[in-house]
C-alpha cells in the first residue's frame, strides 16, 4: 500500500513528465508521431502520455527522455540540470569513479575556482 508521501511525490513526478514531455517535444519540433517511433510506441500513446490519461512504463520513459535529448531523472523533475557538453559529462562520470579523497580534493578545486569567478564578475560590474 502506498502511503500519502508517496502518492504525492508520484504526482508530482507524473505531472512533471507531462509538461516536461510536452515542453520539449515542442522545442525539439518532434510531431508525437516521430517522438513515438523513437521511443517504441505510437504518437496517440504520447499524446495520451502528455494529457496525463496514462503513465508510461520506466522503459518507456526512459526511452522518451533519450530521444529528447534528456535524462530520466530530468524528465520527471528531479533535475534541473540538463547536460548538453558530452566532455562535461564525461568528466563527472570520471569523476563518480574516483575515491572520496580524490573527489574532496577535485570539489574544493571547483569550488574555489567558482567563488573566484563569482567575485571577479561581481567586481566587473
Amino acid at each position: 500500500m502506498q502511503t500519502p508521501i508517496f502518492r504525492h511525490f508520484c504526482y508530482i513526478s507524473i505531472m512533471e513528465l507531462e509538461k516536461t514531455m510536452a515542453q520539449l517535444g515542442k522545442e525539439r519540433r518532434l510531431s508525437n508521431g516521430n517522438l513515438g517511433k523513437m521511443a517504441g510506441t505510437s504518437g496517440a500513446v504520447i499524446g495520451r502520455y502528455e494529457r496525463g490519461e496514462i503513465t508510461p512504463s520506466v522503459e518507456i520513459a526512459n526511452k522518451i527522455a533519450i530521444a529528447l535529448g534528456v535524462s530520466l531523472d530530468y524528465l520527471v523533475g528531479n533535475t534541473g540540470a540538463v547536460i548538453k557538453d558530452k566532455k562535461l559529462l564525461q568528466r563527472i562520470q570520471e569523476i563518480a569513479n574516483l575515491s572520496e579523497d580524490r573527489k574532496k580534493y577535485i570539489f574544493d578545486f571547483i569550488d574555489m575556482a567558482l567563488r573566484d569567478y563569482k567575485t571577479q564578475k561581481a567586481y566587473s560590474s
